[in-house]
């Protein structure tokens, strides 16, 4: 496929995004046979387009970290976007539902990165040994495609459904804390929707950084001092509704929330 297509194919996901509306996934639309590289292809060409429009990466996020989820998509290790600075809400801030297509959220351990961490043969316990703190945080996923009905290449392309991000705001030392027993529930006004603990993504959240730095190598990337890296969701994801109050609780780490307006 040539860079020209892989534009096309980009263009097509981000007008989706920038109009909040639904697309028909690349897979049935253009494309029937895209691969799995080919979906990466089309994802740099939309980060590369957003950093020509002036936006900046935040760092990168992990997706398919859970066992069941990569058992359900029948891949054996996860796959990554890009959260750019325009995705983050403040702290109990404001999520507008007329931005987004159908939102869902989920709670997340985010990595603060204090040195580059370059693979291959990266392991967990260097990714805690180069980490400055971890936060809590709300990811919001919003796929651009109808009925988030979409393929392994297809959820590539569309950059993970990367689309909103809550951080906490009181970060704490990695080594004072067991990552893979912190446990963690995701309220909607006040009702605990689901629930969840480190070790759901792959075994211990540090070893989604892990990975991530060995994806990274293989095009010769890697992750950057001052990085901020959503390693993987603890919990279910939860469809948004206007007018929801949405609160994580993190064992030790803190609590994070936003409320859903019009």
């Amino acid at each position: 496929m040539s860079a020209t297509v892989y534009q096309e194919i980009a263009d097509y996901l981000v007008a989706g995004e920038e109009e909040k509306r639904e697309v028909k996934k690349v897979t049935a639309e253009l494309k029937k046979d895209l691969t799995v590289e080919e979906g990466y292809q089309i994802q740099e060409k939309i980060v590369s387009r957003k950093l020509a429009e002036g936006r900046k990466i935040v760092g990168p996020k992990m997706g398919l970290t859970s066992k069941a989820k990569m058992d359900q998509m029948n891949v054996d290790e996860p796959i990554y976007g890009y959260v750019f600075d325009y995705m983050v809400i403040d702290n109990g801030g404001k999520v507008s539902l007329s931005d987004l297509i159908h939102p869902k959220v989920e709670a997340e351990i985010a990595f603060i990165i204090d040195e580059d961490i370059e693979g291959p043969g990266i392991t967990g316990a260097q990714v805690l040994a180069k980490t400055k703190s971890v936060i809590p945080a709300l990811e919001i996923i919003d796929s651009r495609y109808e009925n988030f009905d979409f393929t392994l290449p297809d959820v590539v392309a569309d950059n993970a459904s990367t689309s909103r991000v809550v951080f906490g705001t009181s970060p704490k030392c990695p080594s004072d804390f067991d990552l893979d027993v912190v446990g963690a529930t995701l309220a909607i006004n006040g009702e605990i929707k689901e629930l969840g603990a480190g070790a759901a993504v792959l075994g211990h959240p540090a070893n989604a950084i892990a990975m991530l730095a060995n994806m990274l190598a293989r095009k010769g990337e890697k992750i950057r001092k001052g990085d901020v890296i959503l390693s993987g969701a603890l919990t279910g994801a939860v469809l948004l509704e206007k007018g929801d109050t949405v609160l994580g609780k993190f064992d030790g780490l803190g609590d994070v929330s936003f409320t859903v307006t019009e």
